[in-house]
């Protein structure tokens, strides 16, 4: 399992949101959900920090984006997710340290079929609260190449953020076989996309590059690194980006909600650099810690 992401019993008898209070234990979604049908669902993963939902409004834009895209019927306003998320949060009395699963399905049908006219009784909103640490911790992180291949857009797009993970789980039972981390995810041309569960930067000649979106997730992270490195002065742009290069990097680093930013130490036994955290992963990590607190929401009391 993920370095620091193991089961909390803090966890036990909290409750949970769907379409409604109750408990953890007892929570479930009918057996003709659309989620359990043909995971045709979408979701958003929320960190809770000293009090504050981190990027709440735009994790919320995505969710209800990525539902509008997939043309859901009868989609909640964001008040009514924003407030499913506050209840449960305050029902279980979490403030910090805490990340939330936010599924949104098209919902349950009258009968099994893939044809969404089947949907009738309106999407299923989903909200798990949970005590959990960050994903990765500090000595940094070790990636293998996977065989599978990220989605483009000619097949499912990859800025909708569906419940299809498939191919990111078949990525990372291949890391989990190589005994490493996470897996690199190369687009249908060959380039570099993302690893299974993150955005990629590397750093070449004092410059930050990134793959383009063409089959990786635009993650909020990333935007938030991008941004931060136009304030501080870094050049960055999205590029094309190949193994060799990544091989041949100066410094490699992920982005994520529960990862933050953790720097990369190998890929497909090549260490990056000397394996050691550079100076714009760590300007950068600097960044994010003295500044997300700026994105997030003050959660009611």
């Amino acid at each position: 399992m993920a370095k620091f992401n193991q089961p909390d019993p803090r966890n036990e008898g909290t409750q949970c949101w769907v379409n409604g209070l109750v408990l953890r234990e007892e929570a479930s979604v009918h057996v003709l959900d659309s989620a359990v049908q043909g995971g045709d669902a979408v979701w958003e993963g929320l960190r809770i920090t000293d009090g504050k939902a981190i990027q709440l409004e735009e994790h919320l834009t995505r969710l209800l984006d990525s539902a509008h895209a997939l043309a859901f019927s009868d989609i909640p306003s964001r008040a009514e997710v924003r407030q499913a998320i506050f209840d449960t949060l305050s029902a279980n009395g979490m403030r910090d340290g805490v990340h939330c699963r936010i599924t949104l399905t098209r919902g349950r049908k009258t009968t099994s079929g893939m044809d969404p006219r089947l949907n009738v009784f309106g999407p299923t909103l989903i909200v798990v609260p949970e005590y959990k640490g960050m994903v990765y911790g500090d000595e940094g992180i070790r990636l293998v190449t996977s065989a599978i291949r990220r989605n483009g857009p000619q097949f499912l797009d990859s800025h909708i953020h569906h419940n299809n993970l498939l191919n990111n789980i078949l990525a990372k039972i291949e890391a989990n076989v190589a005994g490493v981390d996470d897996a690199i995810m190369l687009d249908d041309r060959g380039f570099l996309a993302e690893t299974n569960a993150t955005n990629l930067f590397l750093v070449r000649d004092g410059e930050l590059l990134t793959p383009f979106a063409h089959a990786c997730l635009p993650g909020l992270t990333r935007r938030f690194v991008l941004d931060s490195a136009v304030a501080l002065g870094i050049p960055c742009r999205e590029a094309n980006l190949t193994l060799t290069e990544l091989y041949t990097a100066d410094e490699a680093f992920t982005t994520g909600t529960m990862g933050a930013l953790a720097h990369v130490v190998e890929a497909d036994g090549r260490t990056i650099a000397n394996g050691e955290k550079g100076p714009v992963t760590r300007l950068l990590q600097r960044a994010y810690d003295e500044h997300i607190l700026d994105t997030a929401v003050s959660l009611p009391r």
